[in-house]
């Protein structure tokens, strides 16, 4: 019989700018979400927008939604209500020509499935959802279907014959939640009235505002946690604000009667929650480029434009004799750990895994096995591929939302993101070559270069000599001068 999972969830809240959440099994961190209210997320707004351009090589319109930056809407996701005209597709193509059956200015509903990042804007689709506790309604999509991740299949034919109970409009789809296990009829036909009223609500809305405007905003992140994450298996729920705690008090209420005690309120004035509970330094390692693991290996993630690689150190673990088993030891304990800093860094799209190399094959099943069965915990879709000859493993996974590391971070001043900067003694030869031209231009008047404190101390220091040589070749003094960066 398998232990039932024992965890906790924290919600720790900085009111007007931040809310974090952290959910820990037996003490250690397993998910950690981040919100900035300066930085709130978009992903699963519904905006009414209008096509502001069709770029007709990559099949996608642009849209205008109010943001900064043009949504991106293809032409898959593009529900067929908003066709202008009946066009017939060619043998073979499953879409018409979106030139053909949209135009720009346009009005379109659409909703953000993933957050703009970097340069590129958010990706949109027109297929609408809207996630309720027990089910998510789609709009546009009318299938009726049950969470893959519910494997019992009494539950599974249960839950379907519910949803096929419940009375739906056409083009209104319904997917039952792993939360939906076990909740009684009368509880999944009140999170569905409440979807229902909702859509209902956000349809209004729509027709009253002029393009480009919000139509409905996603629940804050101490909220949606609360719908989204909690499952029979939390045993406590910690809040240290009190303002959140009712809500989320309130919530629990509604989904878990019987569990008075469920949600609890931090007043320490000594200890921050994350600090009473000694989680302070597992969240702090999420931010860094190493992980370590506990038979002291390292692991290392450098992230790419288009991947993530981790690197596998084993570090302290081969004293074995044998190093095929020691390398197969190291390997499954990665896979492990890889899968919850995946988790807990929300690391999406391609990862390519360096791992030990491994001779044996039935070894490289079994770590292929452990990553398969880790990743099953993983709320995002994950895919895994199997080890290649070269010892690499490539998976996929799909980024829940903006990461803790992409919010809260920003490209250094000095390495312009590289991770690496010119040394000093290349930085002090390159400055030697400007003082040089300027000390060949005409004129009598000292040369004055200006540098950064720690370059000019170098050339003052270690280019002390080239400096004089070259002033007495010239007839004409150098001045090094700190260059100061003021606040306005």
């Amino acid at each position: 019989m398998t232990k039932k999972k024992r965890q906790k969830m924290f919600i720790s809240v900085l009111p007007g700018e931040q809310v974090e959440v952290v959910i820990a099994e037996e003490g250690k961190v397993n998910e950690y979400y981040v919100e900035m209210v300066h930085q709130a997320k978009t992903k699963g707004n519904i905006y009414k927008g209008y096509i502001h351009n069709i770029d007709n090589g990559l099949q996608a319109a642009f849209i205008n939604y109010g943001a900064e930056r043009n949504g991106f809407l293809q032409i898959d996701e593009v529900h067929p209500e908003y066709y202008n005209t009946e066009v017939p597709t060619k043998k073979g193509q499953r879409f018409p020509l979106m030139q053909k059956v949209l135009k720009p200015g346009q009005e379109v509903l659409v909703q953000v499935v993933k957050e703009p990042t970097g340069k590129k804007g958010a990706f949109l689709t027109s297929y609408l959802s809207l996630p309720g506790r027990s089910f998510v309604y789609t709009v546009g999509r009318s299938q009726i279907g049950v969470s893959r991740k519910i494997e019992d299949e009494k539950e599974r034919a249960r839950l379907k014959a519910a949803l096929e109970g419940f009375e739906t409009t056409e083009g209104v789809g319904l997917i039952a939640r792993t939360a939906a296990v076990g909740q009684s009829k009368a509880a999944l036909e009140r999170d569905f009235k409440y979807l229902n009223r909702l859509w209902t609500d956000i349809r209004s809305n729509a027709q009253k505002v002029k393009a480009p405007a919000v139509v409905y905003e996603e629940l804050g992140l101490a909220a949606r946690a609360v719908r989204d994450y909690l499952t029979s298996d939390v045993t406590e729920i910690w809040v240290d604000d009190k303002e959140t705690y009712e809500q989320v008090h309130q919530f629990v209420k509604l989904a878990f009667p019987r569990k008075n005690n469920l949600v609890r309120l931090h007043e320490d004035n000594e200890l921050s929650l994350l600090e009473r509970f000694n989680l302070v330094k597992q969240v702090e390692e999420i931010y860094s480029r190493e992980a370590s693991m506990p038979s002291g290996g390292r692991l290392v993630f450098d992230a790419t434009e288009a991947l993530t690689a981790v690197d596998i150190n084993s570090g302290k673990i081969g004293g074995e004799k044998n190093f095929q088993k020691m390398a197969l030891k190291t390997n499954v304990e990665a896979a492990r750990e890889i899968a919850r800093q995946l988790r807990l860094r929300d690391i999406g799209g391609q990862v390519v895994i360096d791992f030990i190399e491994m001779k044996n094959p039935k070894d490289c099943r079994e770590v292929e096995k452990v990553m398969r069965a880790e990743m099953k915990n993983d709320r995002a879709r994950t895919d895994v591929s199997r080890i290649s000859s070269f010892g690499l493993m490539e998976l996929v996974r799909q980024r829940l939302g903006s990461s803790a590391i992409a919010i809260s971070t920003e490209p250094c001043p000095c390495c312009k993101g590289t991770g690496i900067r010119r040394n000093m003694e290349w930085q002090a030869l390159q400055s030697l070559k400007d003082i040089h031209r300027d000390l060949r231009k005409p004129g009598t008047e000292p040369v004055e270069y200006n540098c950064e404190e720690e370059l000019a101390i170098y050339l003052l220091n270690k280019k002390r000599g080239i400096l004089a040589d070259l002033e007495t070749r010239y007839g004409k003094s150098v001045h090094i001068d700190i260059e100061y960066e003021y606040d306005e």
